[in-house]
């Protein structure tokens, strides 16, 4: 395995949570400060680098560390796709002749992905990476698609094809086989993946099973709201941060 970059996308223009990825404080700090110095802290990448349209978002990436490529305004919309920004840093970065063959992407609304998280993920991408095209992030899932339903024409329809003759939806949790949810933890994919099958994921993951708060995402204000208590309480811990705020 060589060289392994981390790529942290922080669009502006959050909706949900007005500045999220830029000016808004979390515990003392911008979410981007704890992206950065988690991924520093972990001791495994050649580069850490932000990918953004947004000035402010960018200036905040430099305070903390890191390296910066603005992005095309086009590609930091609430609707861009990842394979947009990706394959612009990519070229970006091989024109700067930088050497590496995969990256982490690691996306800052995970405050509580510590650096330990991202040794573990990428011991086993070391392991097993060879025969895979990416490595995802997931956590078993709470509420299981086999109870979940769509609404057509005023009645209750299945989301899933239900087994017989006990469907799911009239089953036991603890009966149910094991569903897993992505989360914002992290990805570990090569460069090649982008590059020649113009994917993140590719055709065969890899998965990597987060462990209580490290998979726990920022997307709402009530998120951030219980990650705030979440830190008050002890039950989860931040990357301590040596600089002081950007203000």
């Amino acid at each position: 395995m060589a060289n392994i970059v981390a790529l942290i996308p922080a669009r502006g223009g959050s909706e949900r949570v007005p500045n999220k990825n830029t000016t808004r404080l979390f515990c003392g700090h911008p979410l981007l400060a704890y992206c950065i110095e988690g991924a520093r802290q972990s001791g495994i990448f050649s580069k850490i680098l932000v990918s953004s349209q947004d000035i402010s978002a960018l200036s905040v990436a430099a305070h903390y560390g890191a390296d910066v490529i603005k992005r095309p305004d086009n590609f930091g919309t609430g609707a861009s796709p990842d394979i947009e920004w990706l394959t612009h840093t990519i070229e970006t970065l091989e024109r700067q002749e930088s050497e590496f063959d995969s990256f982490a992407l690691l996306r800052l609304v995970n405050p509580f992905r510590t650096a330990a998280t991202i040794q573990r993920a990428y011991a086993a991408w070391q392991l097993y990476g060879e025969g895979y095209d990416s490595l995802r992030a997931v956590e078993r899932c709470h509420e299981h698609p086999g109870k979940m339903w769509r609404i057509i024409n005023n009645t209750l329809v299945p989301v899933l094809l239900q087994p017989e003759p006990q469907p799911w939806h009239s089953s036991q949790y603890k009966t149910l086989p094991a569903v897993y949810v992505q989360n914002a933890s992290l990805e570990i994919a090569w460069k090649k993946t982008v590059t020649e099958k113009k994917s993140l994921a590719g055709d065969v993951v890899l998965p990597f099973i987060t462990e209580g708060a490290e998979g726990f995402d920022i997307n709402t204000l009530y998120d951030w709201e219980t990650a705030e208590r979440m830190v008050a309480s002890g039950e989860a811990a931040l990357p301590g941060i040596g600089v002081p705020t950007w203000a």
